[in-house]
């Protein structure tokens, strides 16, 4: 299918103003200027409006929360143990949520989603696609994208309200390291084991551990942490804890990142940026702004948007871009934070993110300005599938 007389926003090789992109099989065949040398009736007559590649949601709990529902849909938190890196979102997410047809019709066509933020280690992350199956092993770009950690008032209170640890912030960070040590011993001796096992000086292997085991993807560079914080303390502490041990991160939230801009940048820190269409529900979001986006862009920092879905609807990711410039974040940039800066943070931007040969035909046409809440895309296309 080719879709031509379309001004392309590739996020990756600059504008076309007039061009068309051809797809065969999902995948992006063609990106070029001008008109196609062949089309046939199913290819699609842009009329001169603008094609983006899919909008991305970098942080969300699409199909966790589920919709209208209560505790019988909700799978975000294991509130039983503060260490629970072994918990997987493939197990937890129902594709045939309402949400994912909301999703999908709104130009977001890959989001990151999975557990919560009740504990201090709360699982894995995953990226998806929100539309072309009802099994959600079909729909997984990437198993698991990060490891989340959670630092904060939400493990506090979590664990205050059951009278157990952690219900400090310093034991918060005290049960993330603890579990870090005990994993890198635990590799310590899975590396022993496999050094001498032919050897007159072999070691027996440690016990199986899945949480150790989930813990080493994170400790050898292969996925990042996801670490939920707001205020300025937590953000500290989460880079703290990413140069003790080593490992890749990215800061999710950073409500209070504006304040902090110019150290996150000396820091090389990327952020997920939201949600930001929501009330101050907690002390830790008393300094929710809409500019945060735009100072942490200014200050050199790389930035995504999300919606932490339920908490602002997955369907207005775009707006929150559009409130994003609002707050002074150039519409370009905006655009970036839910396309290809949103697909780098996540570490999937060898499919999605961009308007790019080999990668996956995921496409938004629409009118006018991409956050522009009262008009819907013109056409959503997912995996080279047209869903609208």
């Amino acid at each position: 299918m080719i879709i031509y007389n379309a001004s392309i926003k590739t996020m990756a090789n600059g504008n076309i103003d007039n061009g068309f992109v051809e797809f065969h099989d999902g995948k992006i065949t063609t990106v070029a200027a001008g008109k196609p040398p062949v089309l046939t009736e199913n290819d699609i007559d842009a009329n001169g409006l603008t094609l983006c590649p899919g909008f991305i949601d970098s942080h969300c709990h699409l199909g966790v929360f589920e919709n209208g529902l209560g505790f019988e849909g909700t799978d975000a938190n294991e509130i039983t143990d503060p260490v629970a890196p072994h918990l997987r979102a493939i197990d937890m997410i129902n594709p045939r949520d309402f949400s994912f047809t909301e999703a999908a019709k709104a130009g977001v066509t890959c989001v990151v989603s999975g557990v919560g933020s009740a504990n201090p280690l709360g699982g894995e992350l995953l990226a998806m696609k929100t539309y072309g199956s009802k099994q959600i092993d079909k729909l997984v770009i990437k198993s698991p994208v990060a490891l989340k950690m959670a630092l904060g008032e939400n493990p506090k209170t979590c664990y205050n309200d059951r009278d157990e640890t952690p219900t400090t912030r310093m034991a918060v960070a005290a049960v993330i390291r603890e579990q870090l040590y005990k994993a890198k011993r635990y590799m310590e001796q899975l590396d022993r084991y496999e050094t001498t096992k032919n050897t007159p000086d072999a070691t027996e292997p440690p016990d199986y551990d899945i949480k150790n085991e989930a813990l080493i993807p994170l400790l050898k560079g292969e996925i990042n942490a996801h670490i939920h914080c707001h205020r300025t303390d937590d953000i500290f502490t989460g880079l703290r804890l990413a140069k003790e041990f080593g490992f890749g991160y990215v800061i999710v939230h950073a409500t209070e990142g504006g304040i902090i801009a110019e150290e996150l940048h000396n820091e090389n820190t990327a952020c997920v940026v939201g949600p930001i269409i929501c009330e101050r529900s907690k002390p830790e979001l008393v300094n929710l702004r809409i500019d945060t986006a735009a100072k942490l862009h200014a200050a050199g920092v790389k930035i995504a948007l999300c919606t932490d879905h339920p908490v602002t609807p997955i369907q207005y990711l775009p707006l929150t871009a559009g409130l994003a410039v609002k707050g002074g974040l150039d519409e370009e940039e905006a655009l970036r934070a839910i396309t290809i800066n949103a697909a780098q943070i996540s570490g999937i931007a060898d499919r999605t993110g961009s308007i790019e040969i080999g990668k996956d035909a995921d496409l938004v046409l629409f009118e006018g300005k991409f956050y522009d809440f009262m008009k819907e895309p013109k056409l959503v296309v997912i995996n080279g599938q047209v869903i609208k």
